[in-house]
């Protein structure tokens, strides 16, 4: 993948166009200070959650955990 080059002063006067154009394409673009990369911009891509972590906080409400269940079930069905 080519990545784009520009300098901090361009980046600086176009700041917003250039986000835009990474959130669109999803190219990173470098950064550079006298023509020395220095700082790369991507697009921001989230880590996915475990199991446990998408269900944490979901519980709303757990009155008696000990108390025996109404029916009777088996564990293996």
């Amino acid at each position: 993948m080519m990545e784009i080059e520009i300098s901090k002063s361009k980046f600086k006067a176009h700041a917003l166009e250039i986000f835009r154009h990474i959130e669109k394409t999803g190219k990173p673009v470098v950064i550079t200070d006298n023509g020395t990369p220095t700082l790369t911009v991507t697009r921001f891509h989230p880590k996915p959650l475990d199991a446990l972590a998408r269900l944490k906080g979901s519980v709303l409400r757990f009155d008696q955990p000990l108390a025996p269940v109404d029916e009777n079930w088996e564990a293996d069905a």
